[in-house]
């Protein structure tokens, strides 16, 4: 128990080191430069203790749970010997963490409302909660197949930088071809990906994965697989925008 305290302690400490820098930006700008009494400071500083609790929840909550559950696994697949079992694993994994993103689910619907305002679908609630929907399948499909081919390559000792150049090749070469209308959507998808849930579970895939095969190194061999979850959603969302 007291382990667990000093645990969420460390943790909380830690908290409040990231957001110190956030807030005194945000006071100066606000003090010095606009020369602005703080609006409803007593709902600010609130707002700035349920954050502080909150990301130190998460944090903890992360290297208690998600970050071991994943070398776990990614350890128990290598030893059982099953590449194909470990492929279909790191594609659900992929799917399943996207899908369910909250930063995904936001853009999509933005996304969604601003294509029935320009005409783009029509302008109605069944075609916008479709046309979301379709695009959240769409980057959590991307996802999965980017995590089965990093996967692949920690298997097959690949270097990482010609997947990266191709990938963004291929990035170039669909931006000349699909709509201006979503490509700054493809864009942002790519980054909405690696947020609070996918980048934990995916990060410690990799890194057990890694550690678990003989002649791979954690470090080298162990990173990366975030880099292919922001590549392909780009990729795959410009194509779903020239297809619908």
């Amino acid at each position: 128990m007291m382990r667990a305290l000093k645990a969420l302690s460390i943790s909380l400490l830690g908290s409040l080191r990231d957001l110190a820098p956030i807030i005194l930006v945000i006071g100066f700008f606000q003090l010095v430069v606009l020369q602005q009494p703080v609006p409803d400071l007593l709902g600010l500083l609130t707002g700035i203790v349920f954050v502080l609790f909150g990301l130190t929840f998460f944090i903890y909550g992360l290297e208690m749970g998600l970050f071991p559950i994943g070398e776990s696994m990614a350890h128990a697949f290598a030893k059982k010997g099953s590449v194909v079992w470990l492929l279909v694993f790191a594609f659900a994994l992929g799917f399943g963490t996207t899908v369910a993103e909250p930063a995904l689910i936001a853009v999509a619907a933005e996304s969604a409302r601003i294509a029935a305002e320009g005409g783009m679908i029509s302008n109605n609630e069944a075609s916008m909660k479709n046309y979301a929907l379709g695009l959240r399948l769409t980057v959590a499909f991307s996802v999965g197949f980017a995590i089965l081919i990093g996967v692949l390559r920690i298997l097959k000792g690949w270097p990482i930088h010609y997947l990266i150049i191709a990938g963004y090749l291929g990035v170039v070469i669909m931006t000349t071809m699909a709509p201006k209308s979503i490509i700054g959507i493809a864009y942002d998808s790519g980054g909405v990906t690696t947020s609070t849930i996918t980048v934990p579970l995916v990060t410690a895939l990799g890194v057990g994965l890694a550690s678990s095969i003989k002649g791979r190194n954690p470090m080298v061999d162990g990173f990366g697989l975030i880099a292919f979850a922001s590549l392909t959603p780009i990729i795959f969302v410009m194509a779903y925008g020239m297809i619908i």
